[in-house]
């Protein structure tokens, strides 16, 4: 029973999102070091023993998106890449639950985000943030990129587009090609992720705060979410120590109700608050309150319920056979496998396919 207590109280400080943030981080150089293993097993000329990690789809949020749209328009669930669109659905199901929690407890690139946000306070001694004219602007891009996104493909794309792109040699190799971009980086890629970094060193969460898309579609999604940091204001002292945690600058001592797209459920300002009960995660001010302990417990189901649910449906790994992922490693320089700048590609390259989209097809072979 001590035991308990003690879990649920680490589970309810700073530290405890730290383990699971850093859980995370492992868990993704785990699949990460698997993927990078069975491309080049499968690129060699011997037989391939090691299986590819589903979860390596996570970062192909295009596909994922270009599934979501296919599957509502006619019911089928794209057995190519499967897991991007499971795990959109379990991260956009975070949001809606738990507010911006991905943000804040699971994202590495969040993590990082804070990790540089150090380095920015051991520079200038105390957060320098953009003036107002400037920020709100700013803060608008990332929805400008989410908007594109989803004008190409909500709007831009049919069910034959669809079905077309989903069956692309392109987006069938596309988690290879995700690999060889980071692992044959070219220096103008090196180059704009230092920049990014740099950035990111100078303005605190540059990329979270500006321009990332995937943030801007949960932070529209969060404010569907029940859950709101609330404060009372007859228990609240003023000191400001919330605000001055917040990493996203939020004036947490002049609201009631924390309504703003850029919170990300850190629940920094609760564990800063000095008087009990006066910030709390809940429905309204007294009621429906989530304990910050239960807060990782709840993300961490959702997660394992999500995943458990497309393994036993048959929704988490893909069609793709190991022998189709060799004939695209050893023919990823062919021009079929280009991105034809968002378009479908020409019955030329793409060449004919007899199987629907998310069964095996045979490989193009690559042209002379």
């Amino acid at each position: 029973m001590l035991r308990l207590r003690k879990i649920r109280a680490l589970a309810g400080t700073q530290s405890g999102r730290k383990l699971v943030q850093w859980g995370f981080v492992l868990l993704i150089l785990a699949i990460g070091l698997q993927f990078i293993l069975f491309v080049r097993q499968a690129g060699g000329s011997g037989p391939v023993t090691l299986s590819r990690p589903p979860g390596v789809e996570a970062f192909l949020p295009i596909s994922a998106l270009i599934s979501l749209k296919y599957w509502l328009l006619t019911g089928h669930f794209t057995a190519i890449h499967p897991a991007s669109l499971v795990l959109l659905l379990i991260i956009a199901a975070t949001a809606v639950v738990l507010k911006k929690g991905f943000c804040g407890w699971v994202c590495p690139f969040g993590l990082l985000s804070e990790y540089l946000a150090r380095i920015h306070l051991w520079i200038f001694g105390r957060p320098r943030r953009l003036p107002r004219w400037l920020d709100y602007p700013l803060r608008g891009v990332k929805y400008l990129l989410l908007g594109f996104f989803a004008y190409a493909i909500f709007w831009g794309m049919d069910t034959n587009a669809l079905a077309a792109f989903l069956d692309t040699p392109y987006n069938r190799a596309a988690d290879i090609k995700m690999y060889l971009f980071f692992a044959q980086a070219s220096a103008v890629t090196l180059k704009v992720l230092a920049a990014l970094v740099l950035l990111s060193i100078l303005v605190r969460h540059f990329w979270c705060r500006y321009l990332c898309p995937y943030g801007a579609l949960l932070g529209l999604l969060s404010w569907l979410s029940p859950l709101k940091i609330h404060r009372s204001a007859t228990r609240c002292i003023d000191c400001g120590k919330c605000t001055r945690v917040c990493p996203a600058s939020i004036k947490v001592d002049k609201a009631r109700t924390v309504w703003s797209d850029e919170c990300n459920a850190c629940l920094q300002c609760v564990d800063a608050c000095p008087v009990k009960q006066t910030l709390q995660l809940s429905v309204t001010e007294r009621r429906g309150i989530l304990p910050r302990s239960w807060y990782p417990l709840v993300l961490l189901l959702l997660f394992a319920a999500g995943i458990g649910a497309a393994c036993m449906a048959g929704r988490w790994h893909s069609s793709i056979s190991a022998e189709e992922y060799r004939q695209h490693i050893r023919n990823i320089n062919s021009p079929v496998y280009n991105h034809f700048r968002g378009q479908t590609p020409p019955p030329a390259a793409s060449g004919p396919s007899t199987s629907a989209p998310g069964q095996p097809a045979s490989v193009i072979p690559a042209q002379n």
